[in-house]
């Protein structure tokens, strides 16, 4: 297993150096590894915020890069980037977070223009996945059950939309939602806080 902490541009930068060497050229990038710290505008800090952005956009451009340089000329590839249902169903909870993502988002769309067409870049955009934060067992069925199809996203959902998107040839620069249509609902607050 190779890691790496991926506030830290070194280690960051040899990991895909370090994949070629253990089995070869990797073809297919999937970053999900995210920071997911609550903060709001009145209490978020420049440290927090650094942080955030290193790990959850430096990191992920940085690994792009450099699965682009170490493809081969007539390799072909895809980046698939792990986003969130809110960008599109924005509430002022997890600032420093939903500002990374913002940021990572519109980063696959550049980089889909820029490293084409060697490497596509993708973005999934789940939903409620996992019970988050002080939420209950009831609050986390009452957000799935709150949305357009009556359920949110499962770990099995995201994998099937990543091995989708890692064989659809003609697919880049794009965003496929697996949230059950929860970025159709619109919510005051984050959906850790449905408690009951």
């Amino acid at each position: 297993m190779l890691q790496a902490d991926l506030a830290d541009e070194a280690a960051t930068g040899g990991l895909i150096a370090a994949c070629t060497a253990a089995i070869g050229t990797p073809t297919c990038l999937v970053n999900n590894a995210s920071l997911f710290q609550y903060d709001v505008a009145t209490s978020f800090s420049y440290g927090s915020l650094d942080t955030h952005m290193r790990t959850n956009v430096a990191a992920p451009l940085l690994l792009s890069r450099e699965l682009h340089r170490a493809l081969p000329d007539d390799a072909r590839g895809v980046v698939i980037n792990l986003l969130d249902q809110k960008l599109d169903n924005l509430n002022p909870d997890f600032l420093s977070y939903t500002l990374s993502k913002a940021a990572l988002q519109t980063a696959t769309m550049q980089l889909a223009q820029a490293l084409a067409p060697r490497l596509r870049v993708v973005g999934v955009a789940p939903g409620i996945t996992l019970v988050s934060g002080d939420q209950s067992g009831g609050g986390f069925k009452r957000a799935h059950r709150m949305t357009p199809l009556g359920q949110s996203s499962t770990p099995d959902d995201i994998a099937q939309a990543v091995a989708y998107l890692a064989e659809a040839r003609a697919v880049t620069g794009t965003t496929l939602y697996v949230d059950g249509g929860q970025h159709l609902m619109p919510l005051a607050r984050d959906v850790m806080f449905l408690t009951e």
